[in-house]
């Protein structure tokens, strides 16, 4: 039986760009929209052209999109001018886009109170405005704003704006919850009504996600009948986000539900790059990525139960509702003193270390994990560290280096121009392996760690080459017992900027800096490791 096709309509340049703190540059744009393209969209919105610099720019040249088409978005002409002479809608139409989106009023109430137009006006706008768009040669789809509360205060005026915009010659005519409170089962009862109207095949969805039901409402406007997905990459946007395309294209592929009776422009195959491209636009974001993100988090597929790790080695399918390999990520059965010989076992394999399941050295390395969290430390979220702790026990991790000491000053002064200012400033003294001389390092910081970081990392001798892109990203700390003499646990998050990767070290101890300093040292090791650095 043949299935039916939907659209995937990717928003993330340009609702995503409305996200606090979010803001693309034309490069940045260039990299999602390529990650956006391989992985199989049909449509990337690029942006608001004529709105700033970079949209201008970034649509203004021709798109390097091999399959999916490149959109503008804009706005239906203004009431009282012309097509030709609306700058906001020329400006798009100027753009060298495969496929322009506008967005219209249709609820009677915004088009009274925002735009101070009649109804009839605002109809005539909209219908004129499609008009050009498919003069232009263009796919036109119509965003309408409000719908879902407009159907529910004046249904027969938000049905007129969908149908005009469709005999009009619009391609999709997009029904939008712009406030997130729409809930799923109002949604499938509406968009089963809009049906009636205008033919699935031509109808939309966009979802905002402020009562968290982007992603449910997303799903039940299929089930209602529409056949054209609007949404974000790991649902960045205005407000709460956007439906979140992370979740719904897996769900849409992998669920029988909806994987019986419909298809994607991302296969299976392609389908596998979907945890790739959530991570590419968290570091073009400079962020750290949701560990707990449903399929492509790194604790999506990740348990620390000893129980319930022995049964997914032997049934993975019944803590799994998916396979990790499918969306591209991976199981992890975390290291923890909740965990048993399987989870240890599981992750050795993972690693690559070689060791029988009989090896007296694997009951060893769990008796060392537990008496380490014991006092203190956790390797659930310090993958890096356990791992050395691994390989030294079962494996073979050389000496790269010794730290023979080093010191710390946190000094409050006067600087040049008279403001008072905290200084920190540590000293590290380094033997490297096979040297007799020592190398000593300074660096300055906004902090202890900071600096001490900076020390450490300035000066390795002939390592220093793995480590130039070596940066400390996150730093978290938790006091686990209460008085002057607390217990500390200091996690680590470091970053390579020339690879891409990421990786979490622990260190504990009753003094920060200390505590700090080991997982400093565990970062570096960890680092010289996976390169393979040849100790002498």
């Amino acid at each position: 039986m043949s299935k039916e096709r939907l659209y995937l309509f990717d928003t993330t340049l340009r609702d995503g760009a409305q996200t606090t703190g979010v803001d693309f540059s034309v490069e940045d744009k260039r990299r999602i929209a390529a990650v956006l393209d391989d992985l199989g969209v049909d449509y990337v919105e690029g942006g608001f052209p004529g709105a700033n610099a970079t949209d201008t720019q970034f649509l203004g040249e021709k798109s390097a999109l091999k399959t999916a088409k490149m959109t503008a978005f804009g706005m239906t002409k203004r009431a009282g001018r012309s097509v030709s002479n609306d700058p906001g809608l020329q400006a798009v139409l100027s753009s060298r886009a495969d496929a322009i989106c506008l967005v219209t009023k249709s609820s009677d109430y915004h088009v009274r109170v925002a735009l101070g137009i009649t109804n009839e006006e605002n109809l005539e706008g909209l219908a004129q405005s499609v008009k050009a768009v498919v003069e232009s040669g263009r796919e036109c789809a119509i965003d309408c704003e409000h719908f879902f509360d407009g159907y529910k205060a004046n249904r027969e005026y938000s049905l007129a704006v969908a149908r005009t915009a469709y005999e009009a010659g619009a391609r999709w005519v997009v029904l939008c919850d712009t406030n997130g409170g729409t809930l799923p089962h109002e949604v499938e009862r509406i968009v089963g009504e809009v049906t009636k109207v205008i033919p699935g095949s031509h109808l939309g969805i966009h979802t905002h996600n402020d009562t968290e039901n982007a992603v449910a409402n997303t799903l039940m406007a299929v089930r209602g009948g529409v056949r054209h997905i609007q949404g974000t990459l790991n649902g960045i946007g205005e407000r709460c986000g956007n439906a979140n395309l992370t979740s719904i294209i897996p769900t849409l592929l992998l669920k029988s539900e909806f994987a019986d009776k419909f298809e994607t422009g991302v296969t299976p195959e392609r389908l596998q790059k979907l945890t790739h491209a959530s991570r590419i636009l968290d570091e073009v974001l400079n962020r750290n990525p949701d560990r707990h993100a449903p399929y492509v988090g790194e604790s999506a597929f990740a348990t620390k139960a000893g129980i319930h790790a022995s049964a997914i080695l032997k049934e993975p399918q019944t803590y799994e509702h998916v396979t990790p390999e499918s969306v591209g990520n991976q199981r992890h059965l975390l290291v923890s003193k909740q965990g048993g010989k399987s989870s240890i076992l599981a992750t050795i394999e993972r690693l690559g270390i070689p060791v029988g399941t009989d090896d007296s050295r694997v009951t060893r390395l769990l008796d060392e994990v537990k008496n380490r969290e014991s006092v203190g430390y956790s390797y659930e979220a310090a993958e890096a560290s356990f791992e050395l702790l691994a390989r030294r026990m079962l494996d073979t991790v050389p000496r790269y280096f010794s730290v023979d000491s080093f010191r710390v000053m946190v000094e409050r002064r006067h600087n040049a121009r008279g403001k008072l200012v905290t200084v920190s400033e540590a000293i590290v003294k380094v033997f490297v392996n096979g040297d007799n001389e020592p190398l000593w390092s300074v660096g300055e910081g906004n902090g202890p760690v900071n600096a001490l970081d900076r020390a450490l990392r300035k000066d390795l001798g002939r390592y220093q080459k793995h480590i130039e892109g070596v940066e400390l990203v996150d730093y978290k700390v938790r006091i686990l017992t209460g008085g002057t003499e607390a217990v500390t646990r200091v996690l680590v998050e470091s970053h390579d900027t020339l690879s891409g990767d990421r990786w979490f070290t622990v260190g504990v101890s009753p003094n920060i800096i200390d505590a700090s300093f080991e997982a400093l040292l565990d970062s570096i090791n960890y680092k010289l490791m996976k390169d393979n650095a040849q100790a002498a």
